[in-house]
This record gives structure tokens, sequence and C-alpha cells, in this order.
């Protein structure tokens, strides 16, 4: 799907520059408790500025399946993000719209990811990607924490074709080292990539591509 997401985009003129630094990926935030929030209006007044091959993500938290669909018609976007603490049943209730499964991981292990993709597949629904994220109390991403990576080399039997996304605390100095150690699909950096929250830095987003894409080719030779 994609490589390389900017996530918590709030403007036209950031997900230009995001777009024009080599994302691949523009994520939207939708969850009202967030500093990057932006409401329906601002996600269409910015989803058209994104041009074609870029994926446009909806971030959702918690939200009923009736609103997540008709955001994701109403934007236009191409994937859902469910970041909150929606139950694997909730999935069957988007239709065939890809899903990006969030999960908040701590460094104890990643069984709650493994015992959700457990009943993914008991109940045919699984999602088209798993992003994990940096756990915190209360909070739902975007919170520029960090993990053990290499936790992820423990699950990688149990994704059955998903992809994996990293995500939490991923900056322009760490991401390389991050997708050396956890081999993922892809990656996903907010705050990483921001002067201050909800804007995004020309500097910090050229760096954090350049260096994520380098690591990616790496990997792939």
């Amino acid at each position: 799907m994609f490589r390389i997401k900017i996530c918590g985009v709030t403007n036209s003129d950031d997900a230009k520059k995001a777009c024009a630094a080599g994302a691949d990926a523009i994520g939207l935030n939708f969850y009202e408790g967030s500093q990057r929030f932006i409401d329906i209006e601002t996600a269409k007044q910015i989803a058209v500025t994104i041009p074609r091959g870029v994926i446009r993500v909806g971030v959702f938290v918690n939200a009923s399946a009736g609103d997540v669909c008709r955001t994701f018609d109403t934007v236009g976007l191409e994937a859902i993000q469910l970041h909150g603490d929606e139950p694997p049943p909730f999935l069957s209730l988007l239709g065939k719209r890809p899903v990006i499964r969030a999960f908040r991981c701590r460094d104890s292990g990643l069984d709650e990811v493994q015992d959700y993709l457990a009943k993914c597949v008991d109940l045919q629904c699984m999602p088209h990607s798993v992003l994990t994220d940096a756990y915190y109390p209360g909070q739902y991403g975007g919170t520029g924490r960090v993990f053990d990576w290499k936790l992820l080399n423990t699950m990688r039997a149990d994704l059955d074709g998903v992809r994996l996304i990293l995500a939490g605390g991923l900056t322009p100095e760490n991401v390389a080292d991050a997708i050396v150690a956890s081999r993922p699909h892809a990656v996903d950096t907010a705050s990483g990539v921001e002067s201050e929250a909800g804007v995004k830095d020309p500097d910090r987003l050229f760096r954090f591509v350049s260096n994520a894409k380098s690591a990616f080719a790496s990997l792939d030779n």
C-alpha cells in the first residue's frame, strides 16, 4: 500500500511539503482528542491537494462504524486507520475498505496484537495492515515515544500476509535504525517531523523520507 506515511497533517501546505519530500501516504486525524484533529471540511480541502498515487489515510479513535464509513466516502480516503479500542468484529462493519489496525505496544511483549489477530482469523476479518505504536497511558498515538523495535520480529510468523507498519517516536535521526532492527513493510511518523504539534518541518520531512528510503533499499538489496 505504502512505505512512508506522514501522519497528523493539518493543512494543505504541509500535505504538499510531505508529498514533495517523497512520502507516499498522508494521514488525516479525525480524533477530536488529538492535537492534530481536523474536521471533515478541512480534510476535504487537504485531500484534493494530494497527488494521485499518494494514499489518503483517515485516523479514527473509537468512532462509530457509520461515522468512519461516511467520512471515508465524503473525504475520498483510501484507507482507514483504527487507533482506538475497536474489537475485531468492528472491522467487518467497514465493508471492503482497507483497514490499518493500530496497537499501542508495551516493551513487555506483543501478546495483545497476537491475540487480536487470532480472533480476526476466526472471524475472517483480517486487517490489511497492523501498525505498532508506543504505549502511553491515556493517549492514542502521537506521543513521540518509542518501544523495543526488535519485539516485532517475534510476531512476524503471526502476520499471515498482513503488512507491518512501524510507528512510535520515529524521527529523521532514528528511522534508519528502526527499519533495520524491525524490518517493517512501512513506517509512520507525526511528531518526529514537526516544529510544533501539527506543524510539519520541511527539513525534517526531507531527511526522514531520505533516511527511510535508504534503509529500505539496504534491506531490499
